[in-house]
């Protein structure tokens, strides 16, 4: 949160459109939102030093799945300290065993939640202590 004081978020998606949508209702409750479409993106703006407080990925995405983005994020410590959120349509049990014990602090399926509610559980999920 260096510099403005705001709470600096970056969001992964292949979907433009829901990038947009989300990062505007960051924007709107004054956090400071960076979005990424796919993996490429988000790992070249994390290897010139971004430092997001909080770290949300998709899972399903062309070329790199977030599972495989966050093993690199993790392999190569491109967001130390930062909160892990998978925001992502994918709701079995599978998908969630997978992430389970990876240093993800928050599951949140895009299909149960409005984006509105979906922006509220991101900002409680930074708010609790690790």
């Amino acid at each position: 949160m260096e510099g403005s004081g705001k709470i600096k978020i970056m969001i992964v998606d292949d979907d433009k459109f829901l990038l947009d949508m989300y990062s505007r209702k960051f924007l709107q409750n004054n956090w400071d939102a960076v979005v990424c479409v796919g993996a490429d993106e988000c790992l070249e703006k994390l290897r010139t030093g971004y430092r997001p407080d909080i770290l949300v990925l998709d899972l399903i995405m062309p070329k790199m799945d977030g599972l495989t983005l966050f093993k690199k994020i993790q392999e190569e410590k491109l967001s130390p300290g930062s909160k892990n959120v998978i925001l992502t349509n994918q709701g079995q049990q599978s998908d969630l065993d997978k992430v389970r014990g990876l240093g993800i602090d928050g599951y949140i399926i895009k299909a149960l939640y409005t984006p509105s509610e979906a922006v509220e559980k991101i900002k409680e999920i930074f708010n609790k202590k690790k």
